[in-house]
């Protein structure tokens, strides 16, 4: 038998029938699901002054995500940030079935309790058409990152695509999967 991730198995047995009776979906089909998860690091600024940072970067991510990362280039000239086309500027990966679900369990019950001072991620980041971003400042927070062997602390997006109509239905989804999202109710 194949293995199945952790996340894969509970959206098909408890996530699906609770998002089903929630909002009065007819079929199993019309429960929207999570497509894939996009992360992004930009690297801008430092990519121009040490080429090191962005294969430093690549290692990284490809590191976090289990899948390797590639650079994503610049598409104009930009004389003010010393920038021409087809620079590296940034790194990004997507992740889709297996390795998406194994990321997603690792975000939430590995890396996102170890922010300081933590207390919820925030449900702003809804783009409208059900697609989530979510913004971390340091990639120390993942414990497959050596601290003593970074050169600096950068930040990434990452985007959670679902197929969700709306963004209240995504929002239920991934409150279904985990994320802890900030209690909206405790803050007022």
């Amino acid at each position: 038998m194949a293995y199945v991730p952790r996340l894969k198995s509970k959206y098909k047995e408890e996530i699906v029938g609770a998002l089903k009776e929630k909002f009065n979906y007819k079929t199993v089909m019309q429960v929207p699901k999570l497509q894939k998860i996009s992360i992004n690091q930009g690297v801008g600024r430092y990519s121009v002054a040490d080429k090191k940072i962005i294969d430093s970067s690549i290692l990284e991510l490809s590191t976090i995500t289990g899948q390797q990362a590639v650079s994503a280039k610049s598409k104009k000239d930009v004389s003010n940030f010393k920038l021409r086309k087809g620079m590296p500027i940034g790194v990004r990966v997507t992740l889709r079935d297996n390795n998406m679900y194994e990321f997603l369990d690792r975000l939430i019950s590995v890396a996102l309790p170890r922010i300081r001072d933590f207390k919820g991620i925030n449900d702003k980041g809804f783009d409208g058409r059900g697609n989530y971003t979510l913004g971390v400042t340091e990639q120390i927070i993942f414990p497959e990152i050596n601290i003593d062997k970074i050169s600096k602390i950068l930040g990434m997006d990452i985007t959670f695509v679902t197929t969700a109509g709306t963004d209240v239905e995504a929002l239920e989804l991934l409150k279904q999967f985990g994320l802890p999202f900030k209690n909206q109710k405790a803050e007022q």
